[in-house]
């Protein structure tokens, strides 16, 4: 039994934080662990010696600022993590380790119209061929990321009102998905996890503060603040679509007139070209287009550049991000919506907020938000049981404790 604020407790944390560090990150060089943790070198030295004893970590041979360094990622077959992402018309699933590396991964057509039972069916039949594919063992599983095209209520994990797929609206997909799967499920919406995605393996990477917006069916934002996802209280933060732009404008699924949705989602911009270019047309289709130059769909999607760029501009009136990374289909027309972005927020955003932004189009295009669960899945797993999994527990028992 460990005292608390004795030795053995002391060193245990240090363990843990160190865990953590690498877990999050994917890999550290002992020199970034330490400022990561804010333990000495010659702690950390210590620590990764007896993490890499115990196997829980692995030590690989690096270069950081022209010198020769030791790169610390997690052992890759200390366990796996799985990641789900239920898109409007699709179904992604991913396999990882914990040293951040993509074992495997699938995507399938999803009827809009299936039921929360066929979509689940679906997914438990997508994660076993895959785990039978890569030969990884169940019972290494930590835990699994679960995205939905909607906002999840904290309290309760139930599903709030969706249009992008009607019939699951009052469900609580992590407890379905537990239930078939047998591992903690973690939920989150697609938007916030596309915001993950793209700080980890990303557009991201390096920043504490951006906001992730995904433009598709809707229009949301994944908000991070300080490295961290910020969900609100009732778990509805980053719904920037409903941001009225024009209290006359069209009327909005949500009841509002003029939200930025009825001006930049594909259910309500789609139409506009539809005279012109059939029926047929989907979002790619007009950003393809308009990148070999046609003239009404480059217009179409600078009119939506603006657009969102007076929803980013609101954004950085209020929270100040240092950047902003544009995911979904748009992303692909790159400078074509970019530079209107940038337009509108030189215009209505504050002068020194607007300096202090990069608007970047997002790196991971549709997999994102599922790389995004995968990471939801590694940020919300423990460090314990890494440690007592492994001869860690051992060499605690055989060895002095140190700091």
């Amino acid at each position: 039994m460990e005292t608390p604020g004795s030795q053995s407790s002391l060193h245990r944390a240090n363990l843990e934080r160190v865990v953590r560090a690498v877990r999050l990150a994917g890999s550290l060089t002992q020199a970034e662990i330490a400022r990561t943790t804010g333990l000495s070198a010659a702690t950390v030295s210590n620590i990764v010696r007896e993490l890499k004893e115990g196997g829980t970590v692995e030590v690989t041979p690096t270069s950081a600022g022209g010198r020769r360094a030791r790169s610390v990622s997690l052992s890759g077959d200390a366990g796996i993590v799985i990641g789900v992402d239920f898109g409007h018309t699709h179904l992604r699933v991913a396999i990882g380790n914990l040293a951040h590396q993509v074992l495997a991964e699938e995507s399938e057509p999803l009827d809009v119209d299936a039921s929360s039972t066929q979509g689940f069916d679906r997914a438990e039949e997508l994660v076993s061929r895959l785990i039978e594919a890569t030969g990884v063992d169940r019972s290494k599983i930590a835990g699994v990321g679960l995205g939905v095209p909607g906002p999840i209520d904290v309290e309760s994990g139930t599903l709030g009102s969706t249009a992008i797929l009607p019939g699951w609206t009052g469900t609580k997909p992590a407890e379905e998905l537990h239930g078939r799967l047998g591992v903690p499920v973690h939920v989150d919406n697609d938007a916030n996890l596309g915001a993950l995605g793209e700080m980890v393996w990303g557009s991201g990477r390096g920043v504490r503060d951006l906001a992730y917006i995904k433009v598709a069916s809707g229009v949301g934002a994944g908000l991070v603040i300080n490295g961290k996802i910020y969900r609100g209280p009732g778990g509805t933060a980053g719904e920037i679509g409903h941001i009225t732009l024009d209290e006359s404008g069209p009327v909005c699924r949500c009841g509002n007139r003029g939200c930025l949705e009825t001006f930049a989602a594909a259910r309500y911009v789609l139409p506009l070209l539809q005279s012109s270019h059939g029926t047929d047309l989907t979002m790619e289709g007009v950003v393809r287009l308009a990148r070999d130059g046609d003239p009404g769909c480059r217009r179409v999607i600078a009119d939506v550049g603006r657009h969102i760029g007076s929803g980013v501009a609101n954004l950085c009136n209020l929270l100040n991000p240092s950047r902003v990374v544009l995911g979904g289909d748009l992303a692909e027309a790159g400078e074509l919506v970019l530079g209107p972005i940038r337009e509108s927020v030189g215009r209505y955003a504050i002068p020194s907020a607007a300096r202090q932004l990069s608007v970047l189009p997002g790196a991971l295009g549709g997999r994102a938000e599922v790389l995004g669960a995968l990471a939801l899945a590694l940020s919300e797993m423990g460090d314990s049981t890494l440690l007592d999994g492994t001869a860690v527990g051992a060499l605690q028992a055989a060895t002095p404790a140190f700091t």
